[in-house]
């Protein structure tokens, strides 16, 4: 269950919230532009549980009580993941991941991956705020 955001921030409470795809449709499908959103992100999420990912976590303003988020952040757990069958554009982070944002309207990241110099995941890194600051995001099991 995702629950509801923080007054003071308007972000989730800290921690991952696990959820399934409906609850992530109704909680954050609210406007058009939100649902074009979640169509892109869905069409990411096709080709990685085709391709054997088992979870995502969403993060960036989609997840937090903004009206018009600019797009979707997240990452996706890489154990099984077999990268001959993930659509090409999930691997390209060139030119500020602009192939992803074009075809998913969004990007994702190996959960595992540095997304900083100074080592943290964009597991953990997507768990806090620009100010360092602990916030929620959303977990999607893909897999069972």
């Amino acid at each position: 269950m995702i629950p509801e955001f923080e007054d003071a921030t308007g972000n989730l409470p800290p921690g991952i919230h696990p959820a399934t795809w409906d609850e992530v449709v109704d909680r954050f499908g609210l406007t058009p532009w939100r649902r074009q959103l979640l169509e892109g992100l869905r069409r990411a999420l096709d080709s990685l549980e085709s391709a054997g990912c088992r979870g995502v976590y969403i993060d960036g303003s989609f997840v937090t009580r903004k009206d018009i988020p600019g797009d979707f952040d997240g990452c996706w757990e890489a154990a099984g993941v077999d990268p001959d069958k993930l659509d090409p554009a999930l691997l390209e982070f060139a030119n500020l991941r602009a192939a992803q944002k074009a075809k998913f309207l969004g990007e994702l990241f190996p959960a595992e991956a540095d997304a900083d110099p100074y080592g943290n995941s964009f597991l953990d890194f997507f768990q806090m705020d620009r100010d360092g600051n602990p916030k929620g995001i959303v977990a999607v099991e893909l897999r069972k």
